[in-house]
């Protein structure tokens, strides 16, 4: 069932999908509506199941599940990673790559492989002061005090 987001636990299930580029302003009001509709209808069966997402920065997919109640099968785990596919095939971008790095420059979200991350650090281009996204956070309490930090207090400052 798709509640708010504000209503789901700590310990609810996250998984953040970084898009490789910002999503296109006559791109935004299709892909919301897609995730919106996707989140509604996934594990609809499950009337104990609460899911929810964010769009944030026109760029970073985020699906949230609170399934403390009723546990998330492989099948609805692949359903999700199913209709990720699909949006990465739609509109031309990887959401699946874990191996890039992105972090904010400015008033924008830069989106790097992770080499050229390390030499962007190593030529000082970056600090430890840079937020970076941690996009391999995995449950909502880490989401919402972690996600968005300073690369020093996060497990990229092993690069500085």
């Amino acid at each position: 069932m798709f509640v708010d987001y504000k209503s789901i636990t700590d310990d609810a299930k996250v998984w953040i999908y970084p898009s490789s580029r910002k999503f296109y302003k006559n791109e935004i009001e299709t892909v919301e509506n897609a995730i919106k509709t996707f989140v509604e209808n996934w594990n609809k069966e499950d009337e104990n199941f609460k899911a929810s997402y964010q769009f944030l920065y026109n760029r970073f997919i985020v699906i949230v599940a609170d399934d403390e109640k009723s546990p998330l099968t492989n099948t609805a785990i692949d359903a999700s990673v199913s209709f990720i596919l699909d949006l990465q095939e739609t509109y031309n971008v990887q959401l699946l790559d874990k191996m890039n790095v992105c972090f904010k420059q400015g008033e924008f979200v830069q989106y790097k492989e992770l080499k050229d991350f390390k030499k962007l650090l190593k030529n000082k281009a970056l600090t430890g002061k840079t937020i970076i996204f941690d996009n391999l956070i995995t449950n909502n309490h880490d989401f919402k005090n972690y996600w968005e930090t300073p690369i020093e207090d996060s497990w990229y400052s092993r690069f500085l």
